[in-house]
């Protein structure tokens, strides 16, 4: 079976795993680390590893296995404040897209 990331199913479940595998291959964190976050893990600001650099690679990779396209007037602080709004955002782009 072949995984077809632009036909993601938008289950809640899926998007979670896909998100927190994203936030191990772009930012290089420890997956069980990422594993241990809940939706009030802090990010932008929290983690050092999440610099400004590094939010357009993450960006990419979300529409890239999440089958969505994210514009640049969506993209804030608030989406990248943490796990739980960042999560959010990507259920919502995924539901509509």
């Amino acid at each position: 079976m072949t995984a077809d990331h632009h036909h993601l199913a938008a289950s809640r479940g899926d998007i979670d795993t896909a998100l927190r595998g994203i936030l191990v291959d772009v930012l290089g964190l420890d997956a069980g680390r990422v594993d241990q976050f809940t939706a009030d893990t802090g990010l932008f600001g929290h983690l050092p590893e999440l610099d400004s650099m590094a939010v357009a690679g993450l960006l990419t990779e979300m529409e890239d296995r999440l089958g969505i396209v994210i514009d640049d007037d969506e993209v804030g602080g608030e989406m990248l404040e943490s796990f739980g709004a960042l999560l959010a955002f990507a259920e919502a782009k995924a539901v509509s897209a």
